[in-house]
């Protein structure tokens, strides 16, 4: 007996690596230290070398039930866009700049090129980021996980120079709240989403001209990665007083996070439009308005809180980096939480 009895192709890692070496590749900067296959990933501190107090910031994630939907409709290339997103958009919010990414796959059997293909959504998502891919792990557990399943989660780590942190600490009044148009569900409410739609292939692929697509395509559109935005506006001199990720919990939960004592986000519902794949999931599923906005981005997958002389500048940044941005609402005085209205 031996490994490969139990379940464990040790012979389909090495090939796994061997494919997804060249996507590895493209995500590297020249303070990546070492290649691929060593038991740590390495990386200068030269990238940072010249801040005044430059801090290490760092975020974790995965990509939660919609794997369920990659499964189903046999689409693995784009799922670790969400991966990267989930983790990149979370620093860069924080005002810090990706630096390095690591993943992590296990799964209930090896298949190679399958395992290459997920690797190449998320190199993708780190060029989208400028961050390299320095590491990961991919763990084959048989009797843990079905054969054709798998599981996906990443690390990411940025840095910020500790005078440009966003922190909400000069927040105040009469600020202004702009918002960044998602590009779909992103990656959060899948469990959800699986209740509102019957998860078949005959539902799964068909076509709504309300969403110019099927149903499957719209909901696994990867998540907006807007480091290059975020960038954008800090380089077009503009001081994001604060900032907040549209993630699991919506507008309720994640803009009160960006928020101080005294200060209430007011959102205007009607200064944009609501995504049509978002209106048929209300339908569908009978669910409340104040259910959509306590669970999905609803349309707005970043939230900066500017104030009023530079959101002209902020918005042209954005739309420089290819990215939709609204006037959705202000700041006001007020007990801490966010008003919709």
């Amino acid at each position: 007996m031996d490994y490969k009895d139990s379940g464990v192709d040790i012979e389909a890692g090495y090939r796994s690596v061997e494919l997804m070496k060249k996507h590895v590749k493209e995500t590297m900067r020249p303070e990546v230290l070492g290649g691929l296959g060593g038991f740590s990933g390495a990386f200068s501190a030269a990238a940072f070398k010249d801040m005044e107090h430059p801090i290490l910031m760092s975020g974790t994630d995965g990509v939660g039930t919609k794997l369920k939907l990659a499964f189903l409709m046999d689409k693995h290339d784009t799922i670790g866009i969400d991966c990267v997103a989930m983790c990149v958009n979370d620093i860069a919010c924080a005002g810090a700049k990706p630096l390095f990414f690591l993943d992590y796959i296990a799964c209930g059997k090896n298949f190679p090129e399958k395992i290459a293909t997920i690797v190449s959504g998320v190199a993708a998502g780190c060029k989208m980021s400028h961050a390299a891919l320095i590491g990961g792990e991919t763990a084959e557990m048989p009797g843990f996980y079905p054969e054709d399943e798998y599981d996906l989660a990443g690390f990411a780590v940025g840095v910020a120079d500790e005078k440009d942190i966003i922190n909400g600490k000069s927040l105040k009044a009469g600020d202004v709240l702009v918002g960044m148009a998602s590009s779909g569900v992103h990656s959060n409410g899948f469990s959800l989403v699986r209740k509102i739609f019957t998860m078949d292939e005959k539902t799964l692929n068909t076509h709504h001209d309300e969403l110019g697509r099927t149903l499957g395509e719209a909901l696994l559109e990867p998540t907006k990665i807007y480091v290059r935005a975020l960038e954008g506006v800090q380089e077009a001199g503009v001081r994001i007083k604060a900032c907040s990720h549209i993630t699991g919990g919506g507008f309720y939960e994640n803009i009160p996070r960006m928020l101080i004592d005294g200060t209430r986000a007011v959102v205007n519902k009607n200064s944009y439009e609501m995504p049509a794949l978002f209106k048929l999931m209300q339908k569908e599923g009978n669910i409340s308005e104040q259910m959509m906005y306590n669970t999905y981005n609803c349309g707005i997958g970043m939230v900066l809180a500017l104030d009023p002389a530079d959101v002209d500048t902020a918005m042209k940044a954005i739309k420089d980096a290819g990215e939709t941005g609204y006037v959705i609402g202000e700041i006001k005085a007020g007990e801490k939480g966010v008003e919709l209205c």
